[in-house]
């Protein structure tokens, strides 16, 4: 299948306003003209940093898990470790390691790029940055926010997509990676 460009156009923004701000969450409202002419004025963007999620193995064949408690939908989900992208990390790769380490006190030097991709390119501005993260061993504690208690699972690498299938893990980005990783490992 050939895909082209060709009949879509960019939007063009007249103007941007950002109408709240605070350091989790920042909303823009763009004034945007659509290619057929038509302008819309309140056409609302959540402005978020980019996010890194990684799919870390150990080295006798166990991938580490969260879970935790996700106020927005009110319920306990198991993820695979990430987080955002603090404001001054250049490198996502480092963002990883350092996401990994806090939330699950594991290592490893050998993280290997897998994806980025964009989560909700109509609403949102962030992309997800996917690592595949071999040979992951304990080195510290957790070393977690006041706001979140994260228990680590370490769930052998062929019941992972049996987890997905039975809806145990049904976080997007999770699964996604999981399936790109299990795929990519020949599991």
């Amino acid at each position: 299948m050939t895909m082209t460009k060709k009949g879509i156009e960019r939007w063009k923004t007249l103007k941007s306003q950002v109408v709240f701000e605070h350091k989790w969450y920042t909303l823009r409202r763009d004034h945007v003209e659509l290619p057929n002419g038509h302008v819309m004025d309140d056409y609302f963007v959540s402005v978020r940093p980019d996010v890194v999620l990684t799919f870390p193995l150990t080295e006798d064949g166990h991938v580490l898990f969260v879970r935790q408690y996700k106020h927005a939908a009110a319920d306990i989900f198991i993820e695979l470790p990430g987080g955002v992208i603090d404001a001054h990390e250049t490198n996502p790769l480092e963002a990883a390691k350092r996401e990994l380490l806090e939330e699950t006190g594991y290592t490893t030097d050998d993280l290997e790029p897998v994806l980025q991709v964009i989560d909700n390119p109509t609403k949102d501005t962030n992309k997800i940055y996917y690592y595949i993260a071999r040979n992951v061993r304990e080195v510290a504690a957790q070393d977690l926010d006041e706001s979140e208690h994260i228990e680590v699972l370490k769930v052998p690498l062929q019941e992972v997509e049996q987890m997905i299938m039975s809806g145990q893990i049904n976080v997007a980005g999770s699964i996604a990676l999981c399936l790109l990783a299990l795929r990519k490992l020949g599991a």
